[in-house]
This record gives structure tokens, sequence and C-alpha cells, in this order.
């Protein structure tokens, strides 16, 4: 797994050096930075400019490449003992999984669920999340009724978010476990999900438009329900 991007690498440097395999950099870096990695004893590679920028698919790397230990997902079983999760239903764009991981860490949620995915860029969600992917349990998982039927059984209030919901400004959360199901960027929460959610919650708009971004709703829903 590689991961790129002055942010992301340092905070890996700082919060999970244990990852780090191998160091690479397309620049030259200040002496006290360099004796920082120095000092995981990994390996140090100099890239010229021409690797580094296929390396990086044309993102922007600004010089820092790390290569990490393969990402590990978190089993739903493992899950089981949480407060508050949030389930993605079939969300793919790195930026938006990343931002909600990023929202989720920051705001005390205790677990992410990726389902109905065959397969995520977990190099991608690393990068958007500057780095908090890393710190907190992450399962991805096909198919989203195991995830439903999973979480009922340990007792989780399904919630979810819909136009004909009740008002989120308006709305309680007294339950003690609770599941928030977040829909795909363009089709939103699958009927299969809808129709075993326990609560349905909307979030009001002063204007006059369609939807906000998944990641923003997410970061509204998250702050809102956990109060």
């Amino acid at each position: 797994m590689i991961i790129y991007g002055k942010q992301v690498v340092l905070y890996v440097l700082d919060k999970h050096p244990d990852l780090i395999e191998e160091v690479m950099f397309s620049k030259e870096l200040e002496p006290k930075l360099f004796k920082r990695f120095a000092k995981l004893d990994k390996q140090i590679i100099k890239l010229d400019n021409k690797k580094a920028q296929s390396m990086a698919r044309g993102g922007n790397h600004q010089g820092f490449f790390l290569r990490l230990n393969d990402f590990q997902t978190t089993g739903l079983k493992e899950i089981k003992n949480s407060k508050f999760v949030v389930v993605l239903d079939g969300l793919t764009d790195v930026g938006n999984i990343g931002a909600i991981c990023r929202t989720a860490y920051s705001l005390g949620v205790d677990a992410i669920i990726a389902s109905n995915v065959k397969q995520l860029n977990y190099e991608g969600i690393a990068r958007t999340s500057s780095g908090a992917l890393f710190d907190m349990p992450f399962c991805q998982t096909q198919n989203v009724l195991d995830v439903v039927n999973e979480l009922k059984q340990n007792n989780f209030t399904l919630m979810g978010a819909s136009m004909d919901g009740e008002n989120l400004k308006e709305f309680k959360n007294e339950n003690e476990k609770t599941a928030l199901f977040l829909g795909s960027e363009g089709f939103g929460l699958s009927n299969k999900v809808v129709k075993k959610l326990d609560n349905k919650v909307s979030i009001e708009m002063s204007n006059s438009f369609d939807s906000l971004n998944v990641s923003v709703a997410g970061g509204i829903l998250i702050y809102n329900l956990m109060k």
C-alpha cells in the first residue's frame, strides 16, 4: 500500500510509524525531518520526478511517499459492542469516504462499515481521510443485509436520512446503540435498507435545493445524533 502527500505521510510518521515499510522522497528534506524518518531504520529511496508522478498518477504528492503494510479491515462481529457506527451503503468515491472517516473519527464514532461494495481504494481513502482511516475500525462487506441482520441481533437501532423522515432538529436520539446508514452518491440508500430502518430523519433546508453532498450530510447527522 502506497500513500503520498505531505500531510498524510507526516501523520502516519507521528501516529502509526509501525505501519511504515519503506520511505520515498522526490525532494530534499530539511535535516530534522530526515532524521525522524532515518530513526525508523527503514529503507529510504530518492525518486526522480518522473517516477514520483507515475506513482502518484498525477496527484499532488508534494514529494512525500510511504509504502505501508497492507491495510487490515475489521471483522463485522468485532464491531458488535460499539455504541455508534456508520454504515456506508454502496459508497465508492474515495473523497467522500475519506471525508466521512475524518468526521467520524473526530466526533467519536466507534466504527465504519462499508457495505454493498466489492472493492475499495484504501490508498485513496487513507490519503483523503488525512490518515484517519488508520485510527478506527473499518469493516468491508459486500452484502448489506448481512450488516443489517448482524446489527439488529446486537440491539442496534438502524437510522438513515430520508426526505419523509422526522426533522433532525426535533429528533432526540435516545437509543443506546445506533447505526447510521448513508447512501451512495448517485442513488442514496438502497430500498432493501430503507425497509429495515427503525428511524428516518431529514435535514431541513433553509433554501430550495435538491440535496447535500453525502459527506456533508453525514457530518450533520453524526454530530446531531451523537449529542
